[in-house]
This record gives C-alpha cells, sequence and structure tokens, in this order.
C-alpha cells in the first residue's frame, strides 16, 4: 500500500486508489475484533482515516460540497475513536517527561499521577461500548468506499492539486506566524494540523524528487511530532490541574507542571526553528517549483517502467518488503 502517486496513473486514479487503499484498511481492521490489540486497530485506523482526509483537502476545490460532506463525516468518527486512544497516550506523555527529567526527581515521585491517570483511562473505556464503536466505523469507512468512483476529478494533472498545496502550504505559514506571535496552545495546535495536512501532501509527491521530497517529509514529521508533544502535555496539564486532589495533592501537579512547562518550550522553540525554514519560500513559489518537477517526472519516458521494475524486485525480496513497511508505518504516527 503506497501512499503516494505513482508514474503512469491520472490525478484521479491517484487519489482514488490511495483513498480506497486506506479506508479499506481502516475498515478491515476495526471489522476484527480482537481485544487483545484493539489499542493498536484504533491508532491504525485513526492514521489511515486522517490520510484521507489530507488526501481531500488536496483536491478540495475538485470536489466542492463532497468535499464538505466526506470530510466532515471522517472527522467526527476520527473524533469518536480518539476518546479510546487519547488516554494513552496521555499516559505516555506523562512517561515522557518523567523520563527527560528523572535525574531531578525521586524513584518514586509522581507516581500518585500515574495511578490515577491509569484508573481514569480505565473508567473512560468501562463507560462506552468500544466494540460497538468500531462496528460502526467500519461500516461507515465502507459507505465511504462505496462513493469514491463517483468523485468529480474532471480536471487532470498538477492543475487539480496546485489550489489544495498553495492553501495548506499558505494556511501553515500563517499558522506558524500566529503561533510565533501569540505564544498560545491553542495556536500552536492549530498549527500542528496545518504542518500535518502538507506533510501528507509531500508524502504523496514523493516520486516527483525522492531525495528532496523524503527529506521535506522528514523535517515535517519532526515538526508535527514536536507540536503533537506540546499539545499532548497542554491537555495533560489541564486535566490534574482541574482536580488537584485526584492526583496526588496541589504539590505534585504544580511540580509536575512546571516540568511541563519548560519542555513546552523547548519543544516550541525548535518547532519555531525548523518551521522557518519549512516555510521559507512564499506559497506560490513553492507550488510553482512543485509544478516544474512534476512536468518533469509526467516527461520521463521510463519513469513508469522503472518503478514497475523496483516493484518487481521489492516483491522478491519478503523480507526488505516487510522492512520498509515498517519503516512507513513508524512514519506515519498519528
Amino acid at each position: 500500500m503506497a501512499f503516494r502517486f505513482k508514474a503512469g496513473e491520472s490525478v484521479s486514479e491517484g487519489v482514488k486508489r490511495v483513498v480506497l487503499e486506506e479506508l479499506s484498511s481502516a475498515a478491515g481492521g476495526l471489522s476484527d475484533d480482537g481485544q487483545h490489540k484493539r489499542r493498536e486497530t484504533i491508532h491504525e485506523a485513526r492514521k489511515s482515516i486522517k490520510k484521507v482526509r489530507g488526501v481531500l483537502k488536496l483536491v478540495r476545490p475538485e470536489l466542492g460540497r463532497i468535499y464538505r460532506e466526506e470530510n466532515t463525516k471522517l472527522r467526527d468518527m476520527g473524533r469518536q475513536l480518539s476518546a479510546f486512544r487519547d488516554a494513552d497516550a496521555i499516559i505516555e506523555t506523562f512517561d515522557a517527561v518523567l523520563e527527560r527529567y528523572h535525574e531531578q526527581l525521586r524513584a518514586d515521585s509522581l507516581g500518585s499521577i500515574r495511578k490515577m491517570l491509569e484508573q481514569t483511562k480505565r473508567e473512560h473505556e468501562q463507560a462506552g461500548d468500544l466494540g460497538k464503536l468500531m462496528a460502526t466505523a467500519a461500516r461507515v469507512l465502507r459507505a465511504t468506499m462505496k462513493g469514491v468512483s463517483q468523485w468529480p476529478l474532471k480536471r487532470d494533472g498538477f492543475d487539480a492539486l496546485a489550489g489544495g498545496l498553495e492553501s495548506t502550504y499558505r494556511d501553515g505559514r500563517a499558522a506558524m506566524r500566529l503561533a510565533e506571535s501569540k505564544n498560545r496552545a491553542e495556536h500552536y495546535h492549530e498549527w500542528r494540523k496545518r504542518a500535518k495536512d502538507h506533510w501528507y501532501h509531500v508524502r504523496l509527491l514523493e516520486s516527483l524528487w525522492t531525495e528532496v521530497m523524503q527529506a521535506r517529509e522528514n523535517s515535517l514529521h519532526d515538526l508535527e511530532t514536536w507540536l503533537g508533544d506540546d499539545h499532548n502535555l497542554v491537555v495533560l496539564c489541564e486535566q490534574i490541574a482541574s482536580d488537584p486532589d485526584r492526583y496526588g495533592g496541589e504539590q505534585d501537579v504544580k511540580l509536575f507542571v512546571a516540568l511541563a512547562a519548560e519542555h513546552q518550550k523547548e519543544l516550541r522553540e525548535k518547532s519555531l526553528s525548523l518551521g522557518q525554514r519549512v516555510y521559507e519560500e512564499k506559497p506560490k513559489a513553492f507550488v510553482g517549483n512543485l509544478e516544474k518537477l512534476w512536468d518533469a517526472w509526467q516527461h520521463q519516458p521510463d519513469a513508469m517502467k522503472q518503478e514497475q521494475k523496483q516493484q518487481r524486485e521489492v516483491a522478491k525480496k519478503p523480507a526488505a518488503k516487510a522492512t520498509s513497511s515498517t519503516a512507513r508505518a513508524k512514519s506515519g504516527t498519528a
């Protein structure tokens, strides 16, 4: 399953192929109700849903009303699934802070906070019917698949992508500047969403110039990861500060919030530093350069033959294929 456009296929073919692959993967995973791997299944399904929404944003000008309907449906479904993943992310964030500052803390420091985070997670799981939600989500995704073939992607070539590429890049650039000037959590969170959209678009266009696009992918992955860590810290601190007595008392909560604030400062500083490089070009110039790469890629006479040859070589090497799939899965962390 390749989350990128391939040589020899039209934009319409590429968009629909990628969307159907991601929806099928998510629906299939959610239908396999193995309770021991529910968290992993939900995590992977949410990643696929986010990828599809990223594709939708890329061709938003082409889809019109269909974009609004499908994006809203997938957004709402992702939010419902996220409720069962967020508690895990919060605990992982807590553990990461303790690991980072372990030299400043006693071995048993802040144990009461973690204990109650685990308790809150259990209470949340008991309050909802996860199996039912997974089955419902699978049905919604399969229903969405049935309509993909009818999506009205009339323009082809780079013209079908230029509007979505430029607006997403422009929005990310503006979100970065707002986050820098206001230094508020909600603005950094909004920037993260826009950076992630751009990351998906760059991944789709990886074949235009593999080395250059992969370098940009890596930068965007670092950026959205740091901004995601920042957001998780905000959510965690708000949760424990809203009820200090439940989470070990004022002293423990204040200590953790202070450590989290120090870490957030570092995350935001390096995000802004990297962001300045990622969004260095003006939107029209950035998209114009991509169009030149697109045209060169499309006019390479042996491009499709080379890609097909590479695919055959990969198919002959199961171990290498598995390693490649694992690497791609890691790069798609939500």
